[in-house]
């Protein structure tokens, strides 16, 4: 049995939603944020050294990082599902791994500095421009390659789009989510699934983004 150990509002929600679309058996080990730090409790760390969720656990195998996780879920369990035939010399499998490696290694840095610097208050203003700047980068980016699509790759549903998914939830609250139609279309879109609603009823409250 798969072992998720999930943090509210975090993550570890797309990691929910991708075992519900691949109809897989799995347990949910619960922590709570703390309340006024926002950080996840300490608990974590004898899961993960990091300290940091999401975190799975597949017999002896324990694997962090969300884009490893999803291509080892998907890898090990898809079964051609929810991702083109691996195929280094397919342009829709090498822009799935684009796109399901831009979520966390471009797309969350300038989302990650507009929360941490928007803190520093007056202090961070000076960054403010640079980073507002960066945010519209990535969101122009995101917009252009969707075009009138309904999905990033092969215009089919696929794990990049989970994988984005968070990209999206967090542009709604401190990123530009609502200048770009297309992607409200398609953040709106995800949210109808019906393994998507599965993993909220699961996974509890999920308010990143809203």
């Amino acid at each position: 049995m798969i072992e998720v150990h999930h943090l509210n509002n975090s993550r570890s929600q797309r990691i929910l939603w991708l075992l519900e679309e691949l109809g897989l058996a799995y347990d949910i080990v619960r922590y709570q944020r703390d309340p006024v730090t926002r950080f996840a409790p300490p608990a974590i760390k004898a899961v993960h050294p990091l300290g940091k969720s999401p975190v799975i656990r597949d017999g002896s195998m324990v694997v962090a990082e969300s884009g490893a996780i999803v291509e080892y879920l998907v890898g090990r369990y898809g079964n051609g599902r929810l991702s083109p035939k691996a195929d280094f010399t397919s342009p829709d499998y090498v822009a799935y791994l684009q796109w399901l490696h831009f979520a966390e290694g471009s797309a969350m840095l300038p989302l990650l500095l507009k929360l941490y610097v928007g803190r520093l208050k007056e202090a961070g203003a000076p960054l403010a421009p640079r980073i507002e700047s960066e945010l519209k980068n990535h969101f122009d980016y995101m917009s252009g390659a969707l075009g009138d699509r309904d999905y990033f790759v092969a215009n089919t549903f696929s794990a990049a789009d989970i994988q984005l998914s968070f990209v999206l939830d967090a542009g709604g609250s401190r990123g530009p989510l609502k200048d770009y139609p297309n992607l409200v279309r398609l953040d709106e879109r995800l949210r109808a699934r019906p393994a998507y609603q599965r993993a909220i009823d699961r996974g509890g409250p999920y308010e990143v983004g809203r």
